[in-house]
Formats: structure tokens, C-alpha cells, sequence
């Protein structure tokens, strides 16, 4: 009897709405209201920016850190989808990889104020009269910050996977579509996700450039927290300035919660490791769309549409026939690829020449080959002080899950501190103190660096297999033989991916970092990035491209004469498994 009259609430229970439920259904309605916000602005006309210029009261800042995480959020989707197929074809196709992993050093070490040069007009001129251009050069150059980092950690995991897992693939024979989806990004997910916050909070470093657009004659300027802090540096309000900061956290603060430590959490699942990890990250958010039935109820079909692209079994290309006459045929391929390549090179080559040739003579090739060379020894000099301080500390933070969910935001933050607001205490030290601007300007330039080692290292210190750990503790591996011996082999593919990209990084923050201004107080120290910062805002296209090229010529024989052999001898020596 007590069971048939408890019977009814029981049901009741089942078929109400839990708090759970209340709390995802909420969350779910403020990204579908948020997307439609975004979409509404970004219809505009163009003539709405003018219509309500830009203001320094703090009440609109709530507006303006919606619309630039907006372009953030929408910056890396499109960077995902890009790191899923280039890093790809980089890592399963050696043709395509002799091609693309050059081109990707080019790409990162192109600065966002190049991009920008030559992309605000071609966004501008395909929709006209529209706030939709204006939105697009500044998703695109946000984009640019953001998806090279996450390429490279992608292509660095799937050149370094375990030969064990490599070899059930092949015995479960899954296709080259199945194997993507069922080892590639799992195995790659965890230094992904590690890496996209990176390439978030780069996003965050430039996002001043990519909201406060001046190219030549051509001025845009769109809300958000990027504008909103340069036109507190222009007017000198230093309270304006507190604002952004303020804001900025605020944010950061709420997309960790929300979108990256669930992530980071989902994502410890793939880890590479024979034995259980008792300190799993854990995210409340997570628990909270794994505890409510409308999330599951919403998921059901996305789960059976995954489900049926991820087990497709594509058909395989046809085989030429005999093993040898296969060797011929990709001996003939591999002469053809190279000739296609050295005459792409050179017809690039050419259209340079001539269009630099009208205007640029060879005492200004020189003077950009000159201050490349005095930003080289910054970005060098950086990157030993950023090795010699973040890895020990990245080690210490990714072998401890609890401590990594704690200093998560903080770090995020730090990495996403844009170096804009740091000038107006830099310029007014120097001058007060007539200090060096040639020296004391460069640490602006770390604000672009260290953070790409630190996530990395992380990643790497988080991803290390914990049984390997333990056979160092029976061994009684300690002191420098734990870190020359296992530790630092362990993370090393790691480090040289956020190596690299932090060598990029710090050859992008010149462009800021060597030309510092507050107010009317303009401070300019010799070297690449203020040649890059002067040319961009005088409109001098000849030399912008000069100073670009000069900038991925020293990036391109860095990474390969130092970086990549690196990173070679990481993949070969010390991979694990």
C-alpha cells in the first residue's frame, strides 16, 4: 500500500523539471539570446558606428566585453575548423607537409597589423555599407592570433602518438577517417584544449589592434573592450583604463567557468595512461549538464549525428598495382610536387620584386634587415629568460591537477593582459627616470611569450603518463637525474610546440611593444616591429610588405635551423610509447 501511495510522487519526480534541468535550460536560452544579439549588431548598417561613437562611461562596458567575446567565441570556431584539417593533411600527407608547415612558420610570424593592412579593405568592399565588414576583418584578424598555436599542437600530437595505439588502429583496420576521429583528436585533445585557451587570451593580446583598425586613411573603430582601452590610452583616463581591467577579468573569469574547465575536465578522459588518475579536474558546469535531462534530451540527436560521421568508412583511393611500380610512380609525383612548388615560389618572388622595386631602394631593405636583427636578439634574449622561468614552474603546476584548476583563470588572465594597458606605467617610468626606451621597452614584448611555454608546459607536465611517474618513484629517480631523465624528455614535444610559438608571438608583440604611447607621450625604439607600427600607420604599403617579409624570412630560418631540428630530435629521441 505505501508503494501504490507513493507511486504518483515518485512519477511526478520523474517527470518535472529538476533544478538541474531549470539551471542548463537557462544557460542554454542565454546562448541562443546572445547568438541572436550578435547577429542583429553585426547587420547593421555601417553608419551605426557612427551614430554612437564610442564612450568611456563604464556602464557601457557590459556591452562592450559581450560583442568582443562574441568575435572572440566566433575567432575560435573558425580556428578549430582550421586546425582540424590543415594539421591533418600536414601530419598524414609528407607531400603536403614539405608545403604547409613552412607556410604555417610564415603565417604566424605574419604580424596582425599585416594581416589587417591588406584584409579591412577586401571585408569592407564585400558588404558594403554594412557593420558585417567591419565585424569579419576583425573576427579574421582575431583569428589570425588564435589558429596557428592550436595547429601546431594538434599536428605535434598526432606526429608523437604512442606506436601501441597507432598499431590497434591498423588491427581493428579503421579507416583514415575513422582512425581521425577515434584516436587523432582524442589523443590530441587534452594539449588542444590547453592550447585554445593560449590562443584565447592571444586573442585578448590583440584585440586592441583588431577592434581600433587604422590602416592609411582608413579608420574603423568597433565597440568593444579592445577600443574601449585605446581610446582611454588616447585620452589619458587612467580610471577608464581600471574599468577594462576590471571587465576583462570579470570575463575571462566567466569563460573559464563556463567554456574551458568543463573542457578541461571533459577532456582528461583522453589522456594517454595505463594506470587511473585519482585527481581528475572536475567542473561544475559539467556536472551540471551531466546531471540534467533536458541536456540529454537536447544532446540525443547531436550524439546519433556524430556517431554517424565519425564511423564512416570512407572508400580507399586506388592503388597503382605492384610495390614497385608504386616507387616510380611517387618518385615521379615527389619531382613533379617540387618543380610546382619552386615555381609557385618564384613566380611569388617576381610579383614581390616588382612591387617593391618602384619605391624601395636598397638602403631601406637595410634599415628593415637592420632593426630585424635588433628584434631578433629581443625575441632571443626573451625566450631564454621565459624557458629558464615558466618551464620549472609549468612542470610544478601541471603535475599537481588541483593546483592547474586553480591557477587556470589567473594564468588565462595574465596571458590575456594586453600589453596596451601596461604602457601608460611603462612610458611614465621611463620618462620620469630617463631611463632607456631600447631596454626597458622590450619587457612588454614577454607579456606575448611566456604564456605559449607556460600553457604548453602544463599541458605537457598534465598529459604525462601517470605510470611512468610511478615507475620513476620505485626507481628512486630524483633531483636533476627526475629532470633530465624524465620529466623534461617527457614534455620536451610539448615545450618546442609552445617554443615555437612563442618565438612568433614575441616577433607579433614587437609591433606593439616597440612603439608605446600615452597621450601625447610617444615613445619609439629601433627595431622590426616600430618599422612594421610607423609604415602601417602612414598608409606605406611597399613598406609594410618589405617589413613583413624581412619578418618571416628571420621567423622561417629560425624555426629552421634551430626550432624544427628540435623538434625532430623530440619526435625521434623522445616520444613516448
Amino acid at each position: 500500500m505505501k508503494q501504490q501511495k507513493f507511486a504518483p510522487l515518485a512519477i511526478r519526480r520523474s517527470i518535472l523539471p529538476s533544478h538541474w534541468d531549470i539551471l542548463a535550460l537557462l544557460l542554454v536560452i542565454g546562448v541562443i539570446v546572445l547568438i541572436a544579439y550578435g547577429a542583429r549588431v553585426t547587420t547593421a548598417p555601417l553608419s551605426a558606428l557612427d551614430a554612437t561613437p564610442l564612450s568611456l562611461d563604464p556602464v557601457n562596458l557590459p556591452i562592450y566585453a559581450l560583442r568582443t567575446v562574441l568575435r572572440m567565441l566566433l575567432a575560435i570556431v573558425f580556428s578549430l575548423a582550421f586546425t582540424f584539417i590543415y594539421a591533418a593533411v600536414a601530419a598524414k600527407s609528407r607531400r603536403a607537409e614539405m608545403v604547409l608547415i613552412p607556410i604555417l612558420d610564415i603565417l604566424q610570424s605574419v604580424p596582425i597589423l599585416g594581416f589587417l593592412t591588406f584584409t579591412v579593405t577586401f571585408f569592407l568592399n564585400l558588404f558594403p555599407g554594412s557593420v558585417l565588414g567591419a565585424e569579419l576583418a576583425s573576427v579574421f584578424a582575431i583569428f589570425t592570433s588564435q589558429a596557428w598555436n592550436m595547429t601546431f599542437s594538434m599536428y605535434q600530437s598526432m606526429r608523437n602518438q604512442p606506436k601501441d595505439l597507432v598499431e590497434a588502429t591498423q588491427s581493428f583496420q579503421l579507416s583514415g577517417w575513422q582512425r581521425f576521429w577515434r584516436l587523432d583528436v582524442p589523443f590530441a585533445m587534452p594539449g588542444l584544449v590547453w592550447n585554445a585557451m593560449m590562443s584565447m587570451s592571444g586573442g585578448w593580446f590583440f584585440v586592441v589592434a583588431s577592434e581600433a583598425i587604422t590602416v592609411g586613411n582608413t579608420t574603423v573603430t568597433l565597440p568593444g573592450i579592445g577600443s574601449y582601452v585605446a581610446l582611454a590610452i588616447k585620452q589619458q583616463d587612467l580610471m577608464a583604463v581600471s574599468y577594462a581591467v576590471v571587465a576583462m577579468l570579470g570575463v575571462i573569469v566567466l569563460y573559464d567557468q563556463l567554456l574551458f574547465r568543463p573542457l578541461v575536465a571533459w577532456a582528461d578522459k583522453f589522456r594517454f595512461e595505463t594506470t587511473s588518475n585519482n585527481l581528475a579536474p572536475t567542473s561544475w558546469i559539467l556536472d551540471l549538464f551531466r546531471h540534467a535531462r533536458v541536456t540529454r534530451l537536447l544532446a540525443t540527436p547531436l550524439q546519433w549525428a556524430g556517431r554517424q560521421v565519425w564511423t564512416l568508412r570512407l572508400p580507399k583511393l586506388p592503388g597503382y598495382g605492384s610495390k614497385a611500380m608504386d616507387m616510380a610512380a611517387s618518385r615521379v609525383v615527389d619531382w613533379v610536387w617540387f618543380a610546382v612548388i619552386a615555381a609557385a615560389a618564384g613566380w611569388a618572388a617576381v610579383i614581390s620584386v616588382e612591387y617593391l622595386r618602384a619605391t624601395i631602394g636598397w638602403s631601406e631593405i637595410r634599415t628593415a634587415v637592420v632593426d630585424g636583427c635588433i628584434t631578433l636578439l629581443r625575441v632571443l634574449v626573451l625566450m631564454l629568460i621565459a624557458t629558464l622561468v615558466w618551464v620549472p614552474i609549468g612542470v610544478w603546476i601541471g603535475l599537481r591537477p588541483k593546483l592547474a584548476e586553480k591557477v587556470q583563470p589567473l594564468a588565462q588572465f595574465l596571458a590575456a593582459f594586453p600589453a596596451n594597458i601596461a604602457f601608460p606605467a611603462f612610458v611614465v617610468v621611463i620618462v620620469h627616470f630617463s631611463l632607456s626606451a631600447d631596454i626597458w621597452l622590450s619587457p612588454l614584448m614577454i607579456l606575448g611569450t611566456q604564456w605559449y611555454i607556460l600553457f604548453n608546459v602544463i599541458a605537457g607536465a598534465s598529459a604525462f603518463p601517470s605510470d611512468l611517474k610511478e615507475a620513476a618513484r620505485s626507481f628512486h629517480i630524483r633531483g636533476w637525474q627526475w629532470w633530465l631523465k624524465v620529466i623534461l624528455p617527457g614534455i620536451f614535444p610539448y615545450y618546442i610546440t609552445g617554443a615555437i610559438t612563442a618565438a612568433g608571438g614575441s616577433w607579433n608583440a614587437s609591433i606593439v611593444a616597440e612603439v608605446a604611447s600615452w597621450g601625447d607621450t610617444h615613445l619609439t625604439t629601433p627595431g622590426l616591429g616600430s618599422y612594421i607600427a610607423n609604415a602601417t600607420t602612414n598608409g606605406d604599403f611597399p613598406q609594410v610588405v618589405l617589413g613583413i617579409i624581412v619578418m618571416c624570412t628571420f621567423v622561417t630560418l629560425s624555426n629552421r635551423l634551430i626550432w624544427r631540428p628540435l623538434y625532430a630530435f623530440g619526435e625521434s629521441r623522445l616520444r613516448l610509447g
